[in-house]
């Protein structure tokens, strides 16, 4: 007898400084001082006009009050009159705090370079005064990990441009906060590996600082959509924030499926965050350019968001649920997917559907069995897609594209039984005592290795919570023990299960949903048959 797993295809200034004079002595060295490159263009380059402005926006901005310990932030990087409105709501939350050291994470524009650069001169200017980098925190933080690397890359202005994501930070940072540190990075390369790098480079310097350290994201939002477009495709990112889905986060962006030109830093954040203590995101605002300029044909979104270390990670998610009739009409939507791929040998292109939880972008698998037997079994991970369309490209592609079996023939239509399975979003497992068998499916990573098992795969094969993180292991590429290694990291969710024959009854409270899921792309991002 087969056993039943299914596959998952986890679908840019002049410097100053460094010189020595006549002697040549290090104590005759000059700092090196990184100065404006975007001041008088994204900002003010008068120091009156820009406390001004500043101080502005600030007292415009709202300060709600936070439901546990600030983290982490996270602020847009453009022009000030187009996103130093929603800036300001992150910045405003620093008011009356005192933070020793302030950590900026930016995305690179200009330069691409294959690791993560921290200045490695003495201080950055801006209209308001120079920032003192940390040199001794950053002379540290390089040493936990090669792809981290003390180096002006990215930091440098040139003489046509100079990178503005970091920089356009600092004036807020200084208004709100007058003396602290700086650690200024910037990253060359936006992915998972290099997020986790730093992530976890980070947390492990600041692990029982206390709260002397504020972590801050530099990150725009999508570009060049329509209003409408943009506000559709920028929600999904809050959303996925709100509910901690970092994962999909970066799957996501690194496949383009979402946009944030500050994916790593926001990802990055995240993991540090996590690390820290941190368990919920609370989005601040929202907007594009489109509100403040009145031109809606090619906007660009911005977003604050503070993360902090609350008392439970409740966040304001959206539940989702479907009822018997939208299960009969996927079920029925799955059958069709096949019997048209197999009968006439192309995508089946169902009507619109009057179900509005079919829009909801999820994942999912389809299984189909065979008197009994596995006959195939592949899904979508994270939600690339509206359900309706992630439920017929799993059900296809299980039919004609499972590595384990022939394609379906025919003659096997009437026999084939259908259960799907509806995933929830990934949250990384901080104990692995904390998984349940029957409750958790788990996702495992490990450099560029991956597997997945769904949470009904550990029931059926009667395995206890070690046998499962075993297996998941040999299933991911890697060792048995490969769970137990701290270069792995291990994701659970949930999933709606139903069949032709019968809906499960609903999840209890002991078995609540995970909020919902992300997507990847590529060729639909597929999850793979299962051995």
């Amino acid at each position: 007898m087969r056993k039943r797993f299914c596959w998952a295809i986890l679908p840019l200034c002049v410097f100053f400084g460094g010189q020595l004079s006549g002697g040549g002595s290090l104590a005759d060295e000059k700092p090196s001082v990184r100065q404006p490159a975007v001041a008088g263009q994204f900002y003010p380059a008068q120091p009156e006009e820009l406390r001004r402005m500043l101080d502005e926006y600030l007292a415009q901005a709202a300060a709600p009050p936070l439901p546990g310990n600030l983290v982490a932030l996270i602020a847009p990087h453009a022009g000030y009159i187009y996103s130093g409105k929603v800036a300001a709501h992150s910045y405003a939350l620093l008011k009356g705090r005192k933070f020793e050291r302030v950590v900026v994470i930016a995305p690179s524009h200009f330069e691409a370079f294959p690791f993560v650069s921290v200045y490695d001169g003495d201080a950055y200017a801006t209209p308001l005064g120079n920032v003192a980098v940390d040199k001794e925190f950053a002379a540290k933080l390089v040493k936990l990990n090669p792809l981290i690397q003390l180096s002006s890359r990215g930091h440098v202005p040139t003489q046509e441009q100079g990178e503005h994501a970091l920089e356009v930070q600092l004036p807020f940072l200084q208004r709100v906060l007058g003396d602290f540190k700086l650690v200024p990075i910037v990253m060359g390369e936006q992915s998972y590996e290099t997020e986790r790098a730093l992530g976890l480079a980070l947390a492990k310097m600041l692990k029982g600082t206390g709260t002397s350290t504020l972590i801050v994201a530099s990150s725009d939002l999508s570009h060049y959509h329509t209003y409408d477009e943009a506000t559709k495709l920028d929600q999904k990112v809050l959303k996925a924030i709100a509910e901690w889905d970092y994962l999909s986060l970066s799957q996501n962006f690194e496949s383009r499926i979402w946009e944030a030109c500050g994916g790593g830093p926001i990802v990055a954040t995240m993991m540090a965050a996590e690390r820290l203590g941190a368990n919920q995101a609370k989005i601040l605002k929202y907007a594009n350019t489109g509100d403040v300029t009145g031109d809606h044909s090619r906007v660009v979104g911005y977003g604050a968001v503070a993360l902090l270390q609350a008392q439970s990670h409740a966040a304001a998610v959206e539940s989702f649920s479907l009822g018997s009739k939208e299960k009969d009409a996927l079920i029925q939507l799955a059958k069709k997917s096949v019997e048209t791929a197999v009968r006439e040998e192309k995508l089946y292109e169902p009507a619109a559907s009057e179900f509005a939880a079919f829009q909801q972008e999820r994942g999912a698998f389809v299984t189909l069995k065979e008197k009994g037997e596995l006959r195939g079994c592949i899904g979508l991970t994270t939600a690339e897609k509206p359900l309706y369309l992630a439920v017929r490209d799993a059900a296809t592609y299980a039919a004609l594209r499972d590595p384990r079996f022939p394609p379906v023939s025919a003659g096997e239509l009437p026999e084939l039984e259908y259960e799907i399975s509806v995933l929830t979003p990934f949250r990384r497992v901080l104990d692995v005592k904390e998984i349940r068998i029957g409750r958790d499916g788990l996702l495992m990573i490990q450099g560029r290795n991956e597997g997945i098992f769904l949470p009904q795969v550990p029931t059926e094969e009667g395995w206890d919570r070690k046998t499962y993180l075993e297996e998941l292991g040999r299933k991911a590429g890697l060792t048995r023990q490969a769970w137990q290694d701290e270069t792995t990291d291990i994701f659970a969710f949930s999933a709606i299960v139903f069949n032709e024959r019968k809906a499960p009854e609903p999840l209890t409270p002991e078995q609540p949903v995970f909020p919902k899921p992300t997507a990847r792309q590529g060729p639909p991002a597929l999850s793979s048959p299962q051995p």
